[in-house]
């Protein structure tokens, strides 16, 4: 009940900190009928959304997705054993995707590092601040940036701007992984 968890969270959060839906819309450019039913469960935002509203609210995308994070010791340092990133996924798999984030006990990173599972049915085309590299671990995928379209093979990668509007969709007949780093302006 991954959903559950982000949507109290963003709430309660939002909610101690004394802001209403129009300081996140304000701060984020998401609608504040979006982000209410993002905060009631209603909506599963993509990971990159997730970092917008996590940056508006002063927090790493991590507390969004765990009610207790573990502490850190040594803060310079975020060792992610295998299989242990905060894992999330949209609302449905046969029309969304998985990922895995990784690095999630760093604070004040400027990246968020994850692991992909690309829906082969993506519809949604992305935008949000910053920067972005993709490379394929496996699978073959279709990825779209500012209607221009390429084809991408296990071993490829891209690095672009996020402002422009990009999607991606795998065109594998098993899995379609990515390591995806995403970079905002702003200190996450």
């Amino acid at each position: 009940m991954l959903e559950k968890t982000i949507a109290k969270n963003i709430r309660s959060l939002r909610k101690a900190r004394k802001m209403t839906l129009q300081d996140v819309e304000d701060r984020t450019g998401l609608s504040k009928g979006y982000l209410s039913k993002v905060e009631r469960g209603l909506k599963f935002p993509p990971f990159s959304t997730m970092g917008q509203i996590a940056g508006a609210l002063g927090v790493e995308v991590n507390f969004l997705l765990k009610d207790n994070l573990p502490g850190t010791p040594d803060i310079r340092i975020a060792l992610t054993p295998a299989g242990e990133g905060n894992k999330g996924q949209t609302l449905t798999e046969e029309r969304g995707y998985r990922y895995e984030t990784l690095a999630a006990g760093k604070p004040g990173k400027n990246m968020i590092p994850y692991i992909i599972e690309v829906a082969a049915q993506e519809e949604q085309i992305f935008t949000h601040e910053g920067e972005e590299f993709l490379y394929v671990l496996e699978g073959k995928m279709e990825f779209s940036y500012d209607g221009k379209t390429f084809i991408m093979n296990q071993g490829d990668s891209v690095y672009f701007e996020s402002a422009v509007p990009h999607s991606g969709r795998s065109l594998a007949k098993g899995k379609t992984r990515l390591l995806a780093v995403m970079y905002n302006y702003k200190r996450l």
